[in-house]
């Protein structure tokens, strides 16, 4: 009997090791004074702060980079006026779900409860989702709460904004991280003081500073390390850094590992490697790259490093763009995907690129320069009367559609800023430049007699 009991006791135990929280849960502070980092909202006389000691409720939207504590602070401001807080996700609950919630705050209300309604992700909803919220904020029925990583500006309707505070989260520097770490390997009931591990203070902030500001990946890397280290272990910098590279992808979203990474994606498909391509795409976006950014720059490089050698690349760029908007992760990252592999297949011109730096910089050097007075727009009597737009021809009235019109101004006269290339569609676009050279050449004033033109194709 005593044997089984013994057997059950241990299974029971290593049952709740496996289900038990995360480090990073287990840590969440519990009050405002536990709050690391932020102190622009929480410290003395700051905003947050202020609403936790008059215990107000106001809805709001909290903004800022993954693992900065915008969960925890819904949390915090919820408890401090002893409201229920409902906790909400974009991504797996809809509209029906709100009419519940709803309901159930109304029954609070009408024995004087309040509720806040944090909605995690809170961009993922469209236009219309969002609306739903608006009669029950405005009824003053929830206090609404909306965390999002990405600018409400762009992600959240005017009528929601205009009814909730934005909040911005700054990224936790390096001192908060390493203040969470050591918070952490001391607090015997939450934490992992009862392993006794030593880290050394170099390894605690090697922790910190890979953490790219993020205090859940910062505790997540610290339990990794933990979970393959012996109780009372001594852990170094260098076996830290071990760690780190072996449990977790070493890649720093706004430092040089993200730039490494972006430059080698743009290189390899200037290069036209599409193997080399979708290896540095499936890099960053393993390691937690925003799929957005990527597709910036996809969008970037199609006209960039394309360009008229391919006009569809623009348009394919744009469309993997929507789609991943659309669909979100891991359904999008496939459009992606395919957006890298269209580009890097795509024929590549720099000619658009060199053309509008090159136009850019004559019209800074000319900023003065008049129009040519043929081309100048006369709606008035007195316009016309200077000769605005006098002599103008009509490219349609020509036979071939072109006529020998001066377009640039008397100082930058006969400059070349765009020369297609050799690749894909440019061909097609020199043979008709070509063409439209000789016309032009051949075309004469309506006054002056018109010889017969040189026989040349159309392109």
């Amino acid at each position: 009997m005593t044997r089984a009991r013994t057997a059950a006791t241990r299974e029971s135990s290593l049952f709740e090791s496996v289900v038990s929280e995360p480090l990073a849960a287990r840590m969440r502070p519990r009050s405002l004074d536990e709050v690391v980092g932020q102190q622009q909202l929480v410290g003395p006389g700051r905003p947050l702060r202020l609403l936790a000691e008059r215990r107000e409720l106001q809805s709001l939207i909290l903004w800022g980079p993954p693992g900065t504590g915008k969960t925890t602070l819904g949390r915090l401001l919820a408890q401090a006026a002893d409201a229920t807080c409902v906790f909400f996700s974009a991504v797996t609950d809809g509209v029906a779900r709100v009419r519940e919630v709803v309901q159930e705050a109304q029954d609070r209300r009408a024995s004087g409860a309040r509720t806040v309604l944090f909605v995690d992700e809170i961009h993922r909803f469209n236009r219309a989702q969002q609306d739903a919220f608006l009669p029950h904020v405005e009824a003053g029925t929830i206090a609404l709460i909306g965390a999002t990583t990405e600018n409400p500006s762009f992600e959240l309707n005017g009528a929601l904004l205009s009814r909730a505070r934005v909040v911005v989260l700054e990224p936790l520097g390096v001192d908060d991280l390493v203040h969470l770490l050591d918070r952490a390997l001391t607090d015997v009931d939450r934490g992992l003081g009862a392993r006794r591990l030593d880290v050394a203070p170099d390894a605690r902030r090697l922790i910190a500073e890979w953490a790219d500001g993020d205090a859940r990946r910062a505790l997540g890397a610290l339990e990794a390390i933990a979970q393959f280290s012996a109780d009372g272990s001594t852990l170094d910098a260098a076996s830290v850094a071990d760690q780190l590279a072996r449990r977790v992808p070493q890649y720093d979203k706004s430092g040089e590992g993200h730039f490494n990474a972006i430059s080698a994606l743009h290189k390899t498909l200037r290069n036209s490697d599409p193997q080399g391509a979708l290896y540095w795409f499936a890099r960053m976006i393993d390691a937690g790259e925003a799929p957005l950014y990527i597709a910036r720059r996809l969008v970037r490089f199609a006209s960039e490093d394309i360009g008229l050698a391919d006009p569809q690349a623009l348009t394919v760029a744009i469309a993997a763009r929507d789609a991943y908007d659309f669909l979100g992760s891991p359904e999008g990252d496939l459009a992606l995907a395919e957006a890298v592999l269209y580009l890097a297949t795509a024929p590549k011109s720099n000619r658009t690129y060199v053309a509008w730096k090159a136009a850019l910089a004559a019209a800074r050097e000319t900023p003065t320069a008049p129009v040519p007075i043929d081309l100048r727009n006369a709606p008035t009597r007195l316009m016309k009367e200077l000769g605005y737009g006098a002599g103008y021809e009509y490219a349609h009235d020509a036979p071939d559609g072109v006529v020998a019109q001066t377009a640039l101004p008397r100082e930058v006269a006969n400059r070349t800023f765009y020369e297609p290339g050799r690749f894909g569609f440019e061909r097609d676009i020199a043979k008709r430049l070509a063409w439209w050279a000789e016309r032009r050449a051949a075309a004469t004033r309506p006054e002056h007699s018109s010889p017969e033109a040189p026989h040349v194709d159309a392109p």
